[in-house]
């Protein structure tokens, strides 16, 4: 079925993984889907090379063209187009061209991250280099800002749209690193925020989480391909709960046919949770639900989860009456 047939979308950050699978699945539903990002068959290496790590992306051979290439396959028109979503002008022109090619822009997904090589696990945020940290915060929430501000006004103009913000986790715990954690926490409060001003115009924003991704970069990462993913589980148990990323692709075209979207504008919503409501699956036919298995495998993990995000709500606010 294609429920999104006529809409246009613009995936910020499809080249691969998240992106690349939500741009599928709405090619899938028929969507015209500009697939951007900076990877282009131009600038990817002849060879990948041998010594090169799993999330060394400058030297991962996916590229935006190949994604536009696989959301026609699916159903859907694919449009590559190459954008550094950190320069405004490159942004800026990006909608122009959607402006005139399409004149209409019913779906925004900022997936543009750009941080694993700069993720420093393991210590103080007073130990971290300021300059990665900074780097990651311009790839990771200006560019998701830049891009929101460019597209916002071709939805308002039609009084419909979504904008969604891809994260790591829906709650507000601390994710193990200070940077890492500021960028995922910080485009949730973004569709927040933006929910607050567009709710007016009727157009949604809000903020979505994958479980644990089985992205091209974690299978190799992992040792294993998509045909024998199961493997995984032995180096890490938890990948035996683990999703494509056609998983939460699905869940975005979901939530761009529901007619009631706009009730669900401001929230931080996860790909397992909207499985069970809008009955979609994996493209493996599973509906992996990774909360369930942290909560019966890692009882200990998921306290301290909970304890974080407690200590968090525990702070106040100027406006609460004093005991």
């Amino acid at each position: 079925m294609k429920k999104l047939r006529g809409r246009v979308a613009v995936v910020a950050g499809a080249t691969r993984g998240a992106g690349r699978g939500i741009a599928c699945a709405l090619g899938e539903a028929g969507a015209t889907v500009y697939c951007t990002g900076r990877s282009t068959r131009e600038n990817r290496p002849a060879r990948r090379p041998k010594n090169a790590a799993p999330f060394d992306m400058a030297n991962r051979p996916e590229t935006i063209e190949e994604t536009a290439e696989m959301v026609s396959a699916r159903g859907g028109k694919g449009i590559h187009a190459r954008v550094d979503h950190t320069e405004e002008e490159q942004v800026a022109a990006l909608f122009r061209r959607v402006r005139k090619e399409q004149g209409r822009l019913d779906i925004l997904v900022n997936d543009v991250w750009g941080g694993d090589e700069l993720t420093e696990w393991g210590k103080s945020f007073w130990k971290l280099s300021l300059e990665k940290g900074l780097l990651m915060l311009r790839r990771a929430v200006f560019s998701h800002i830049i891009t929101s501000r460019h597209a916002a006004p071709l939805m308002v103009e039609r009084k419909r749209g979504l904008i969604v913000e891809i994260t790591d986790g829906d709650g507000l715990n601390y994710r193990g690193t200070l940077f890492y954690d500021l960028v995922k926490v910080s485009v949730i409060r973004l569709a927040f925020d933006m929910a607050e001003e567009l709710r007016r115009h009727k157009v949604a924003a809000l903020a979505l989480s994958p479980g644990f991704l089985r992205s091209e970069a974690m299978l190799e990462h992992m040792g294993v391909t998509e045909e024998n993913w199961r493997e995984g589980a032995k180096k890490n148990p938890s990948f035996i709960e683990s999703e494509t990323p056609f998983f939460v692709g699905r869940a975005v075209a979901a939530l761009a046919s529901d007619p009631k979207v706009l009730k669900k504008s401001g929230k931080v919503l996860s790909s397992w949770n909207l499985a069970r409501e809008y009955g979609f699956k994996d493209s493996d036919g599973r509906a992996p639900i990774f909360a369930e298995w942290v909560r019966e495998n890692m009882p200990g993990f998921l306290e301290k989860m909970r304890e974080s995000e407690r200590r968090f709500c525990e702070v106040g606010s100027v406006f609460s009456t004093p005991e």
